[in-house]
């Protein structure tokens, strides 16, 4: 039996079809590793093959090893030059270790990794653009091109039309949307990760084990967070993630920062989308905009709350 569902914080339509999982490769296959590994310009000592390095946490030399986060302006930006569209897009890499992606960093590493995105996007902010996303993209079903963990930081001179239709859905509906999904995800049985910033699975989820993270405070903007607050949340996302990972193996996946621009946000809620890319869109999702998401959020939820860490 399928459940057509709005999900009212991004406005989609999801049609959840767990019957449609029976059908024969459902899911698509993630790529064969290379057997011989590409040279890596993130890696250390191939630092000289990015741009001049503009933040780094960590010890050494501008330009050298030695650093546990670096932050480079990207070879091949979406925005630097565009017409009509300025601003500026960065690398974040969280590690100097090619092979140990988001989730299997330890939760120190995360922490510092998060919390250099939210600077970088303070720093751009702070420089006058409009609107900063960030986001990683893993796996090149996901959008990556260089498989060594890092993430997008991309400053806007222009707030993007989902972001100022996302904040007119929160002022429509008059409440944090945020606030509330968290609250009752442990009643609703889609809660993944509890604590001072829970995880969970979104009832009306576009994708199977998408999950959402939020702090339970009511900030709006993640540059404004703080720093006890960033590590909570960097934490529990962390968990999201490896539980994700123990439960589909390395799939390819999304992390966005959802965030409200400068200016009044109302009850807006800055959140982080846990976005795996396990099912292709067909011709039905193309043609009409409504998403179908084949495993349950609820059964997605008792599985990655079910996962072996160890």
């Amino acid at each position: 039996m399928s459940e057509l569902r709005r999900d009212e914080l991004s406005g989609r339509w999801v049609l959840i079809a767990p019957g449609r999982a029976a059908r024969p490769k459902t899911f698509a296959k993630a790529a064969d590793t290379p057997a011989v590994r590409p040279a890596c310009p993130f890696c250390p000592g191939h630092e000289h093959e990015t741009p001049p390095e503009v933040e780094r946490r960590g010890e050494g030399a501008p330009d050298r090893p030695g650093w546990r986060v670096r932050v480079v302006p990207n070879l091949y930006p979406i925005v630097v030059g565009a017409d009509g569209a300025g601003g500026a897009h960065e690398v974040v890499i969280f590690t100097p270790d090619h092979e140990r992606s988001f989730g299997f960093l330890s939760d120190d590493e995360a922490v510092e990794a998060v919390t250099v995105l939210r600077d970088r996007v303070r720093h751009h902010l702070g420089e006058g653009c409009a609107y900063v996303q960030a986001a990683v993209n893993h796996g090149s079903g996901a959008g990556a091109s260089i498989e060594h963990p890092h993430a997008q930081v991309i400053a806007l001179d222009f707030v993007p039309p989902a972001v100022s239709a996302a904040l007119d859905r929160v002022a429509s509906a008059g409440d944090d949307l945020v606030a509330a999904a968290a609250a009752a995800a442990p009643d609703r049985g889609v809660a993944v990760v509890e604590g001072p910033a829970p995880a969970w699975c979104p009832e009306a989820a576009s994708a199977p084990y998408e999950m959402r993270v939020a702090h339970r405070s009511t900030r709006a903007r993640f540059d404004e967070a703080t720093d006890a607050e960033v590590a909570v949340v960097a934490r529990a996302l962390r968990t999201a993630v490896a539980r994700l990972t123990a439960v589909v193996g390395d799939a390819a996946y999304n992390l966005v920062v959802h965030t409200a621009p400068p200016g009044p946000a109302g009850f807006f809620h800055w959140y982080v989308e846990v976005q795996p890319r396990l099912t292709v869109p067909a011709g039905f999702e193309l043609g009409t905009g409504v998403d179908v998401n084949v495993v349950a959020p609820a059964e997605a939820a008792a599985q990655l709350r079910d996962a072996d860490l160890t």
